[in-house]
């Protein structure tokens, strides 16, 4: 597109109507006006402005009387111009982007810049607690699809001068509205450098997922590696709380989850209600949400492989092995459970909320006494397969528990067809996975743990207040 540099108004509304299409979109609300006996065109989309402003500023340009009217667009937007966020543009396609993304545009006869008046507004939910990251005590508000919003919500948190909200846009179709926010005299600067390299040079034509989408964009590399290389989160209060230890905090305009970069192990584990009540009970909730999911990874298949060795054990733990008749194999029932436990998660997201308590219940009769009856499972199967459903549900993350659960059944499978050493190889695979990880920083995905940081390593276990670890 060429720039605006005609003064005269119809040709440029003729070269905007052409582009947007005005004539075609209902939305589109295209308004020939008079400012101050010149000709004025005002473009905006129905639905995405706040009436009553508009209404003020049409009052507003109907009293300029001609000899007010300045000979420049910068005097006009600064003298009579009753309003805050005013900006002046003269590229066509900035113009375009800018109408379209819900800012309404003033052109004016003789002036060679449009005026974009901000006034935008856009549909939005409340700001209620998030579903997944619900906390005991703390903070109940959460953050929403509209991009402004959440960037207020970590302002009311962080009232510091070095806070910065950096905005850049992202795809050629949708034009995604991307904020970074990081305090500037705690970020790594090099780290933020190649962020912003990365952000600037992704070509896309729309960011469809949201998060996902910018996710793959920014680490193509490993996509076998299983763990998650990013942490998401739904609080502004734990996002607040990563700006303030040096990380940086990605907002995408229709999401309502920020990443947080660069994130190890031991960051994504951690939990909002580790600091929401006192050291003591913190670093219980902690160390139990840790042990919980390291046993619900080994529980199965180091089970599968005592059953196949029933000598190896102890007498006082006898009551492990099956005494009933087994029908399927047990590596068969696991598999089998697992992929089940997916199976009503999914058919409980797409459940209205009136018949989810009824398929609870008819889900919980099917799986849990007739299966057992009809010779499929055995009990202590399900028992263990419950455990592990139950410890799905113990830490936030998604991405986690998925992991978690992919390695489990890679252990399952190798422990079912070469026994121990099946189980051997899944243990190293899994180590692997961890140690070859690195996170979007270059950094060790097991850090403080690789390289060895013993006081940081420490305050990851325990709510401990300890003098800061150099990285």
């Amino acid at each position: 597109m060429h720039r605006i540099i005609s003064s005269d108004i119809r040709e440029n509304t003729r070269a905007l109507n052409e582009l947007l299409h005005v004539e075609e979109n209902f939305d589109l609300i295209y308004r020939v006006i008079t400012i101050g006996g010149r000709e004025a065109c005002l473009y905006l989309i129905d639905g995405l402005n706040k009436d009553e402003i508009l209404e003020k500023l049409m009052e507003f340009f109907y009293g300029i009387k001609s000899a007010d009217m300045p000979k420049d667009p910068e005097t006009f937007s600064k003298a009579l111009l009753p309003y805050g966020e005013v900006d002046l543009l003269a590229d066509r396609e900035q113009i375009v982007t800018q109408l379209l993304s819900g800012v309404p545009m003033l052109l004016v006869d003789g002036y060679e810049k449009a005026l974009g008046i901000d006034f935008r507004t856009y549909p939005a939910r409340g700001v209620e607690e998030p579903d997944k990251d619900k906390v005991l005590r703390g903070s109940k508000d959460g953050f929403v699809e509209t991009i402004v919003f959440n960037t207020a919500l970590i302002r009311r948190r962080i009232r510091h001068p070095d806070l910065i909200m950096e905005i850049t846009s992202i795809g050629e179709s949708s034009h995604t509205d991307i904020v970074l926010s990081y305090r500037k005299d705690r970020v790594d600067q090099a780290f933020l450098k190649k962020v912003q390299d990365k952000l600037s040079g992704i070509r896309v034509d729309a960011l469809t997922m949201n998060t996902e989408s910018l996710a793959e964009t920014l680490f193509r590399k490993n996509w076998w590696n299983p763990f998650p290389k990013f942490k998401y989160t739904e609080r502004p209060d734990t996002a607040a709380a990563s700006i303030l230890e040096g990380s940086i905090v990605v907002l995408i305009d229709n999401s309502p989850s920020a990443m947080i970069l660069p994130t190890t192990l031991f960051e994504i584990t951690e939990e909002a209600d580790d600091y929401y009540f006192p050291p003591l009970t913190g670093t219980y909730l902690r160390l139990t949400r840790m042990v919980i999911n390291l046993v619900a990874l080994f529980l199965t298949p180091l089970w599968l492989l005592l059953m196949s060795h029933p000598e190896w054990i102890p007498a006082g733990l006898s009551f492990l092995v099956i005494t009933e008749e087994i029908h399927v194999p047990l590596v068969i029932q696991l598999l089998i459970l697992e992929f089940a436990i997916d199976g009503l998660r999914l058919a409980s997201l797409n459940t209205p909320s009136m018949l989810s308590t009824p398929l609870s219940v008819v889900a919980g009769i099917v799986l849990g006494d007739f299966t057992v009856s009809s010779g499929w499972f055995n009990s202590q199967t399900m028992l263990y397969m419950a455990f592990v459903a139950i410890a799905n549900y113990s830490q936030a993350s998604f991405e986690l528990s998925y992991a978690l659960k992919f390695l489990r059944l890679l252990m399952l499978i190798l422990t079912g067809l070469f026994d121990v050493w099946g189980l051997g190889i899944g243990v190293i695979l899994t180590l692997l996975a961890l140690v070859t990880n690195r996170t979007l920083s270059g950094q060790s995905y097991l850090y403080p743990l690789i390289p060895f940081r013993g006081k940081e390593l420490l305050r990851r276990f325990l709510r401990i207040t300890l003098p800061e670890a150099k990285k």
